[in-house]
């Protein structure tokens, strides 16, 4: 494998364990890994397989039982929460399938939100979420609330409020969980020309025609990595 400072992720001998009363749940096992930048990686696997903790880990919202999580050259697996917070704000931008807008924003107003918290300026601000929402074709409907748009133009807002920092990583979790699939595909396209233009994704999905749209797809199983398959290209 690659030195871990030369990927954007990179875990060694990543292991998660929980304590339920007497017994102790191995989540994740001993898993390595490198992701490289603008890659466009899947991460599949049956309920239990351990892809929820590894988002978890990757994302900076847990730390690992043992092993090491490199993020673009800088070990994160030792920090403190509130590094590990900062390290979220400026590298990680995520999507959820709920969504998560605040119901009576504008959907300008939604992906300012990070960077208020960011302490950026006002003019700035609205510029930059502005930008984001032409990037995932929503320039039209700026000043819509969440109720006015379709399911499909609300998880627009959310990938647009993900990427407004300019984040290293795109971290998706079942992002069409809650959309049909006609709307799944709007989704899925827009993931494919993000990518095009150079965003690395790593998207958490059980659907395997959903995961067919990454160019790498690593599946778990029992907290290990089962495959690791990169598509070929077309």
């Amino acid at each position: 494998m690659a030195n871990p400072k030369d990927a954007l992720i990179s875990v060694r001998g990543l292991t998660r364990e929980y304590r339920m009363d007497a017994e102790v749940v191995k989540a994740l096992r001993d898993v390595d890994l490198d992701i490289a930048l603008n890659e466009y990686v899947a991460i599949m696997g049956p309920s239990g397989s351990g892809k929820s903790t590894f988002m978890n880990l990757i994302g900076c919202l847990d730390t690992p039982t043992s092993g090491e999580y490199w993020l673009n050259g800088v070990e994160v697996s030792q920090m403190n929460d509130d590094e590990l917070a900062r390290v979220r704000n400026r590298e990680i931008g995520f999507v959820f399938q709920t969504f998560n807008l605040l119901p009576r924003a504008t959907a300008l107003h939604n992906v300012e939100l990070p960077l208020i918290y960011a302490g950026v300026s006002s003019r700035v601000r609205r510029n930059n979420a502005a930008a984001a929402l032409e990037r995932v074709g929503l320039g039209d409907r700026m000043e819509h609330r969440p109720s006015e748009l379709s399911g499909g133009q609300r998880q627009r807002v959310a990938v647009a409020r993900a990427l407004v920092n300019e984040p290293s990583i795109l971290l998706a979790d079942e992002p069409t969980g809650n959309l049909d699939s006609a709307t799944s595909s709007e989704i899925m396209a827009v993931f494919e020309n993000l990518h095009d233009l150079g965003q690395t994704i790593v998207m958490v999905t059980h659907e395997h025609d959903i995961a067919a749209h990454a160019h790498r797809i690593v599946t778990l199983r029992d907290g290990t990595i089962h495959s690791d398959t990169v598509k070929e290209a077309a």
